[in-house]
This record gives structure tokens, sequence and C-alpha cells, in this order.
């Protein structure tokens, strides 16, 4: 509503006359609270999602370079030969730089929690495991050509990519990025409507005095400007409340899996770039309410007659 056009000696009421006479009361309640808990779900969910991301970056880079040659054959001594001839004609090829035939006895403590005892059987025959590093990612043209290589002395030898291995926890990971991704959406959504009900609840409070003050001559951009001060406040102390709980949630997780001691989960440290993210996740959430109020306001300003 805009205010009606001044007469001969008459001046427009101040902003600060403007917010003595409108009642400075908190959005209040909940509100604040609320904003608080959302703020601390996006936080956990921002810090999950830029975790798996590095998680997947650690992986991909440790795993793009390397393949692994299996050969599978009963004889032992036989075995033992084909192993000798694969990795020497690994050593040969110009991408390879470095061959490690995989000890027995590793082999057999990968397989015993699964198959006990029986693992160290000479009735259960382990495959021979090299693990080979090569110069850059591997392609499926570098896999042809070495396994042309592999193929004319030991025909029975596999090549698999180990990349190939964790495809499938990597459509995982991806998929989890996504729900983070959708997670913060809703929140986001959920965040702004809590604003917009709280500021047309105060809106409709203080309707009757919002139009005394249009007749006194004050503008719509200084009512907006009254109601935008309490959206402030109340939205910058629930982001600071919730910031601080959500980081504290994310301590918390990440000792549990510190704890683990596993060298994938290790990947997945937030570096000092993904804390300048979750830092300004507050800050965004302040804007956001800044926004859904200014709109609010604004719209309920227009609807008075």
């Amino acid at each position: 509503m805009a205010k009606p056009p001044a007469r001969d000696g008459e001046t427009s009421i101040s902003g600060a006359l403007a917010a003595k006479l409108l009642p400075q009361t908190r959005f209040g309640g909940p509100i604040p609270w609320v904003i608080a808990i959302l703020i601390a779900l996006v936080v956990v969910s921002a810090a999950g999602g830029l975790s798996l991301r590095n998680l997947a970056d650690s992986a991909r880079a440790d795993l793009s370079d390397a393949v692994t040659i299996q050969i599978t054959e009963a004889d032992a001594a036989r075995r033992a030969r084909l192993t000798r001839a694969a990795a020497d004609v690994m050593t040969e090829q110009p991408l390879v730089t470095s061959v490690r035939v995989v000890p027995e006895e590793e082999l057999i403590a990968l397989i015993e929690p699964w198959l006990g005892s029986a693992a160290q059987s000479d009735e259960v025959p382990i495959p021979a495991l090299i693990d080979v590093e090569l110069s850059r990612s591997v392609t499926g043209a570098d896999i042809a050509e070495l396994e042309s290589a592999l193929e004319a002395v030991v025909p029975e030898a596999r090549i698999d990519a180990q990349s190939d291995w964790l495809r499938p926890v990597y459509d995982a990971l991806s998929a989890l990025q996504y729900l983070a991704l959708a997670l913060i959406a809703l929140v986001a959504l959920a965040t702004a409507a809590a604003v917009w009900l709280a500021a047309r609840s105060a809106f409709s409070n203080h309707e009757d005095t919002v139009e005394i003050l249009h007749l006194l001559g004050a503008t719509d951009a200084q009512v907006t400007r009254i109601f935008q001060r309490s959206v402030l406040r109340d939205a910058a102390f629930g982001a600071t409340i919730g910031l601080f709980v959500g980081v504290g949630a994310v301590w918390l997780l990440s000792q549990q899996f510190s704890a683990l001691n596993s060298g994938m989960i290790g990947g997945g440290a937030l570096g000092w770039q993904d804390w300048v993210v979750i830092a300004l996740v507050p800050v965004a959430g302040v804007l956001l309410a800044l926004v859904t109020g200014r709109i609010t306001i604004k719209l309920a300003l227009r609807s008075m007659l």
C-alpha cells in the first residue's frame, strides 16, 4: 500500500519513529529454533555430500592407474611358473611402473574370515594375483594392449582394472550425493516456508499499527525494513546455533569413522575448501530468510486496501 500524498506543511514520518511506533516483537516462539534445526540438517547433509565426493575422487585417483592380473591354476608349481612369467612380461611393458606379486600368505589372510581354516588347506586352490601400477590412468585400449602381450606367454591370465571392481561403489556414492542435494533443497524450502509463515503472522498481528503508520506518512519501504530487522535477528540467531550444532554432529561422526582405521574412509576427510562451503551454509540461510521475509511483507502490504 503506498502512503497517502503529503499535504502542504506535512513531512513523511522518519524511519526511526516508525520503528518505535511498531512493536519490535520477535517472530518468536519456535521459529528461531526451527531455523536452527534446519540449518544443522543442511550442515550435516553438506558435510556428508562433500565427504562422499572426496571419498569417490580419492578412490578413483588411487585405482585408475592400476590393474590386477589373476592366474587360476590348481597345480601350485605350475601356478608359480606362470606367475613369474606374467610378472616378467608386465615388467617389460612401457606403461608399467611397478609389478608386485601378492604373497600367498597375504591372500590367505584375506579369504580366511570367510573360509576359516579351509583357506590354508591344499584342497582349496588360491589363484595368484599380481598388482600392476601404470604410469597413467588406464583405458580400454591399454587393457587390450596388456592382454595381447600377456596372452602370448600366459593365456590363462586374466587382467582386471581395479577401478571396475568399485564401479558399483562409485554409483552408490553418487546416489548418496544426489540424496544429500535433494535433502538440502527440501530443507531450504522448509526454511522459506517457516519464515513466510512467521512473517505473515507477525504482519497480521500488527496490521492495525501498520495502517496507522501509513496514515502518518510511513512508506511501504520503511515498514518492510522494520519487519526485515526482525527476520534478520531471528534468522541470524537460529543460523548460528544451527551451525554449531551441525559442526558438532559432523565432528562426532568423523571421530566414529576415523576409529575404523580404514584407508578408504580416510580419503573422505574434509579439506579447508569444504569447511568454507559449510561455513557459508548459515549465511545462505540468513539471506534466504531475508529474501523470503521481504517478499512476504511486500505482498502483505499490497493486499492492504
